[in-house]
């Protein structure tokens, strides 16, 4: 158990005040980007800060980073893009709904979700839109091509944008949230509102893989740089599940690292390394090794400030966080 005194890093936390709740952390480049509730997005880089106004009188409730945007989805319909120099411009806007989820594929293409509806525009600016059973809780690309995955109630639906075929139904009961890809693309997972994740096998037979046993909701995950390890929030420890396999993890028991008497509410795997950033809703930050389970300290706990976003810079030199009370910092590693 961690009773802290692990070795510390907290001296190489440059602490930053975002002034209102980190909904989602992102890198663009050298700049850490936090969205914030208040509907701004504050600029870090070195020791300057810049706030952009991307949704003015609204809040972001959704984020995400592939290295040179930052896109944002807000309670006022809108997606925004904001960039390293403080530009910022609407990409869509939808009356009526807010944006529930969106996404962003390596290959420049964007989909966001308000309600059932799920829209998707490709790198050439061509829209397509599929409508589909119950609100769109999780969207998320596929690791190459232009494929989306899309969880809801009853399961998830796989749909090429740019093919007129039907998309693909994976199917199990419940109210399914986030969606995620394996690296390799054999694996779908999703978490659920009933305490679990559920997954499926796509290569070779569509089998079901049930993870349960959490005392509450997974509401972040983090796979390895290499695809065989899957971390999640959601117990007093990171629950982390082995995906080496072709069965995935069933049959195996997860790794328990981190343990401490609050709940982890964020986990972000290292980029290139077996380690893991783990945050929790008392506040506290642990870098964690899985290589041997060593800890380090990153941030001790604070009261009222807990862990709401994180996010490593594409090299593993820098990982940015942000707090519910909208404090916020950003780690330095050691040369």
């Amino acid at each position: 158990m961690s009773t802290g005194t692990a070795p510390s890093l907290t001296q190489s936390v440059k602490p930053l005040t975002a002034g209102a709740h980190v909904t989602a952390v992102g890198w663009l480049k050298g700049t850490a980007a936090f969205g914030l509730g208040d509907g701004d997005v504050l600029l870090a880089k070195d020791s300057e800060t810049h706030r952009v106004e991307a949704h003015p009188d609204a809040g972001v409730l959704v984020a995400a980073s592939d290295g040179e945007r930052f896109v944002t989805g807000g309670d006022d319909g809108r997606v925004a893009v904001t960039g390293a120099d403080g530009s910022t411009k609407t990409l869509a806007e939808t009356k009526g709904a807010w944006i529930d989820s969106l996404a962003l594929s390596g290959g420049g293409a964007f989909a966001y979700a308000a309600g059932k509806r799920v829209i998707a525009r490709d790198d050439r600016g061509r829209e397509k839109i599929l409508e589909v059973s119950s609100t769109a809780r999780g969207l998320a690309f596929a690791p190459k091509g232009y494929r989306l995955a899309i969880s809801h109630y009853n399961g998830a639906t796989l749909w090429f944008p740019n093919v007129e075929a039907k998309p693909e139904t994976l199917e199990w009961k419940g109210s399914h949230l986030d969606v995620t890809w394996s690296p390799d693309a054999r694996f779908v997972v999703t978490s659920m509102q009933e305490n679990a994740l559920h997954g499926w096998r796509l290569i070779p037979d569509k089998g079901h893989m049930r993870m349960s046993g959490y005392p509450s909701k997974t509401r972040s995950f983090s796979w390895s740089h290499d695809g065989k390890w899957l971390a999640t929030s959601g117990a007093e420890a990171a629950i982390i599940w082995p995906f080496e396999s072709k069965e995935g993890p069933m049959g195996k028991a997860p790794r328990e690292c981190g343990v401490r008497p609050a709940k982890v509410s964020r986990v972000a795997f290292h980029p290139n390394t077996y380690v893991l950033a783990v945050g929790y809703e008392d506040g506290c930050i642990l870098l964690i090794r899985l290589t041997d389970a060593s800890e380090l300290l990153v941030r001790p706990a604070v009261k009222d400030s807990g862990i709401s976003a994180m996010a490593w810079d594409k090299a593993g030199r820098h990982l940015a966080f942000g707090c519910e009370d909208g404090q916020a910092g950003i780690l330095t590693l050691p040369a």
